[in-house]
């Protein structure tokens, strides 16, 4: 049996996870820490002997910025890349910006935890005429208009990073390519519920690190057969657990 690995890397820290706001597609850059954790993931890849032959990301500075950091430390600044919306972070409507903390005061606690954690809730949407609305950002110019969200529930956020993985990913590993990935905190949660037949209650229970490698492996079928991430597990599990002490604070 032919084993097929893709490497999954959320991006490092960005300015807005050290401010606690609300980013979804709203492109702000890496903290200093947030390159490091770039490199530093680079350094753990080269040390496991991880090589590539494509990669992807999605079109946002910090997930872009991320992927930069891994190439260049591997010398693999050739590497054919594709940056694609559909990887982009769930869309967090008119809540993009705004204090975890300070929403959270504002409209009640239980209020504000549905909107990030209900399956199929959407947040307060987006005007049109607001400037965070993508369909005023060119980089979506070629999207449609159903395809520009005012807001997105998780639910919509799955069906397009799912969609993304059958159409530009399942050939690639099929033909033996090795694919690294680099996303969001949602889409890949998207994925993960997707491999391993998580239900959708417990998407939000999935806590993913910045800038820790996520192996997943795969058999002939595309079966996910096994998934770890990339180096000391005693400081992946007390990151994780700080991830998750944090969310559950600012909320």
């Amino acid at each position: 049996m032919t084993i097929h690995r893709v490497v999954i890397l959320r991006h490092g820290e960005s300015e807005w996870n050290k401010q606690n706001r609300f980013t979804g597609w709203t492109d702000v850059d890496l903290t200093a820490k947030g390159r490091q954790e770039a490199i530093q993931a680079a350094k753990l890849l080269a040390a496991s002997g991880f090589h590539f032959d494509f990669a992807c990301t999605s079109v946002l500075k910090r997930s872009i910025h991320t992927l930069w950091q891994v190439l260049d430390e591997l010398d693999l600044c050739w590497l054919p890349t594709q940056a694609d919306w559909r990887l982009n972070e769930r869309h967090y409507g008119a809540l993009e910006g705004l204090n975890k903390a300070e929403t959270a005061e504002r409209f009640g606690p239980q209020i504000v935890k549905q909107w990030r954690r209900s399956y199929r809730t959407y947040p307060p949407a987006l005007a049109i005429e607001d400037q965070r609305y993508p369909g005023h950002d060119r980089r979506y110019r070629a999207l449609s208009a159903s395809e520009l969200p005012l807001t997105e529930s998780l639910e919509a956020t799955v069906q397009r990073v799912i969609a993304f993985w059958h159409q530009e990913i399942t050939q690639r590993l099929l033909s033996h390519q090795r694919i690294l990935l680099v996303s969001h905190a949602n889409a890949i949660r998207a994925l993960m519920t997707y491999f391993d037949a998580i239900s959708n209650d417990h998407l939000s229970e999935l806590y993913i690190p910045t800038g820790v490698p996520l192996i997943y492996e795969f058999d002939d079928q595309l079966k996910p057969i096994n998934h770890y991430y990339l180096g000391d597990r005693d400081d992946i599990a007390a990151r994780i657990s700080k991830v998750k002490a944090q969310a559950f604070n600012r909320q």
